[in-house]
């Protein structure tokens, strides 16, 4: 749980990464720093690709939510680097409109 009351839950059962991805990202923009979410995730990249967005974007890796291995914890960040919006796996271009 976190400091802004319980987790917010974004469900990307069935999605490509990719996919899950791009609908996350959309997801979060309007949910403060320090919200933890937890992303339900089928995609077998997902442990994988998760953990590596958050490097990019700052948000904080939390893990495998105990006791659901289809679901995983992420803590937004106060100072997360933005991405594209058609690309979230790409940073933005601070030089270009996203």
């Amino acid at each position: 749980m976190s400091s802004l009351g319980s987790p917010r839950v974004f469900d990307g059962a069935g999605k490509m990464c990719a996919s899950l991805l791009l609908e996350l990202r959309r997801f979060i923009d309007a949910l403060a720093a320090g919200t933890v979410v937890h992303v339900i995730a089928t995609d077998p990249a997902a442990p994988l690709d998760l953990p590596a967005w958050c490097h990019l974007t700052g948000h904080h890796y939390l893990g495998p939510v105990p006791g659901d291995p289809a679901t995983f914890a992420i803590r937004l960040a106060s100072c997360a680097t933005p991405t594209r919006p058609d690309r979230p796996w790409h940073p933005a271009d601070p030089h270009k409109e996203s």
